[in-house]
C-alpha cells in the first residue's frame, strides 16, 4: 500500500524539525551581513539580463527597499534594465479572496509554459494594518509552477500602498521584462481599490468571479466591470456547474449595459475550473484574440503610452510625498501639530496648512 504522505501537498501538516540546540552568533552575524550587502549594480544588471532568477529576486528586493541609501542604486539598476523592457504581455488578474486566484494562476501559468512562454507572476500579498506583516504564501500555493525553469513567482507585501498594490510593482515589471519574461501575470489582493492601480499597469484585465456567492449582483455595478476585458467564473465543477452557467448568462447581460470600449474589444465571459484544470485554454484564446485586435487597431501602443503618463504622475506624487515627510523642519513640527490636534487646539486643515507653509518657506 502506498504511503499517504507521498501525495501530501506543500500545504499539508507535517512533523516539525526539532530546533537546533545552539546557533553560532558569529555565523548568524555573517549570514545577516551577507544578506544585507548589495551586489555591484552593473554585475546585478548583467545577471538579470542573462535571465538569472536569483539576481532578479535581489533586484526586486533592492527596488522595494525603503532605505535612503538604496535609492540611488535602485535608480541605477532601473536605468540599466529599462532599454531591455517593454517586451511582454502584461495581464492583470483580480477577484475577491477565496475565488481561487492562486490555483487559477498556477494552471494558467503552467499552460503558458507548455506553450513556450516565459512567465513571471507578481503577486501582491495583503499587509496587516495591526501587525504590519504579510504571509507571502503564493510560492507555496503554486508548488508546480514554482518548479518550472521558465517561471518566476515573486510575492510582495502590499505595505501601506493604496488598495494593496505594492509600491514598486511597476519597477518590478521592468526587471522581469529585462530578464526575458514575455508574459507577466500581476495578481492583486482583491480588496477593492487595487483593481484601478493594476488596470493602470497592465494590457489585459481579467476578473475572476464566483457563482452563487452574491457576485452576480455585485457584478452589475459599474467600475470593476467596465475595466474588465474578460470575466471568468471559476470553480465551475461538480454541483456548481449549473450555477456557473447561470452566472455567465447574467454577466453577459450586464456587459451589454455598458458603452463600447475604446479598444474596440467586446469583453468575454467564460467559465472554468482551475481545480480540475478545465477550460483554462479558452481563457488564453480570449487573451490572444484581444492582443491580436488591439495591436491591429493601434490601441495596444496607445494604452502603453497612457500608462507611461500615469506612471510619470504617480512617480512625481510619490517623490514629493517622501520628500515632504523627510524634510527636517516638517519632521520636527509634525509631532507638535499632532499634539495640538489631540488637544483640540487646532484642526486637521490648519495643521496641514502649517506644515505645508513650513515646507514651502524653506
Amino acid at each position: 500500500m502506498a504511503d499517504p504522505s507521498e501525495n501530501d501537498s506543500s500545504l499539508s501538516e507535517k512533523k516539525g524539525t526539532p530546533p537546533i540546540a545552539r546557533v553560532s552568533a558569529k555565523v548568524a552575524h555573517a549570514v545577516k551581513r551577507r544578506r544585507s550587502q548589495v551586489r555591484d549594480i552593473n554585475q546585478l544588471a548583467k545577471a538579470i539580463l542573462d535571465g538569472d532568477k536569483t539576481a532578479l529576486s535581489q533586484g526586486i528586493t533592492l527596488l522595494e527597499s525603503t532605505a535612503t541609501k538604496h535609492q540611488p542604486q535602485a535608480k541605477q539598476l532601473l536605468e540599466a534594465c529599462l532599454p531591455h523592457a517593454n517586451r511582454s504581455l502584461r495581464i492583470g488578474i483580480t477577484g475577491v479572496p477565496g475565488v481561487g486566484k492562486s490555483t487559477f494562476i498556477e494552471q494558467f501559468g503552467m499552460l503558458l509554459v507548455s506553450l513556450g512562454k516565459k512567465v513571471a507572476v507578481l503577486a501582491v500579498d495583503p499587509t496587516s494594518s495591526i501587525s504590519h506583516g504579510s504571509i507571502l504564501g503564493d510560492k507555496t500555493r503554486m508548488e508546480a509552477l514554482v518548479k518550472e525553469p521558465n517561471a518566476f513567482i515573486r510575492p510582495s507585501a502590499s505595505g501601506d500602498s493604496l488598495g494593496g498594490v505594492a509600491r514598486k510593482t511597476r519597477e518590478a515589471i521592468i526587471l522581469c521584462e529585462a530578464a526575458g519574461f514575455d508574459t507577466l501575470l500581476i495578481e492583486t489582493v482583491g480588496v477593492g481599490q487595487s483593481e484601478t492601480a493594476v488596470h493602470s499597469m497592465t494590457d489585459f484585465f481579467l476578473l475572476l468571479k464566483l457563482a452563487g456567492a452574491g457576485d452576480e449582483l455585485q457584478g452589475i455595478k459599474r467600475g470593476i466591470m467596465e475595466m474588465a476585458d474578460a470575466i471568468v467564473i471559476n470553480k465551475a465543477d461538480g454541483e456548481n456547474i449549473r450555477a456557473a452557467k447561470l452566472a455567465k448568462t447574467e454577466f453577459n447581460r450586464a456587459l451589454h449595459l455598458y458603452p463600447p470600449k475604446a479598444s474596440g474589444w467586446s469583453p468575454k465571459t467564460l467559465t472554468c475550473s482551475a481545480l480540475k484544470n478545465e477550460n483554462i485554454d479558452a481563457v488564453w484564446h480570449a487573451v490572444e484574440d484581444y492582443f491580436e485586435l488591439t495591436r491591429a487597431n493601434g490601441y495596444f501602443e496607445e494604452k502603453r503610452n497612457e500608462q507611461n503618463k500615469f506612471w510619470l504622475l504617480q512617480t512625481i506624487e510619490s517623490r514629493l510625498k517622501r520628500e515632504f515627510y523627510e524634510h527636517p523642519s516638517v519632521k520636527s513640527e509634525f509631532e507638535k501639530q499632532l499634539a495640538l490636534l489631540e488637544a483640540g487646539e487646532t484642526t486637521p486643515f490648519q495643521a496641514a496648512e502649517t506644515l505645508l507653509r513650513l515646507r514651502n518657506s524653506s
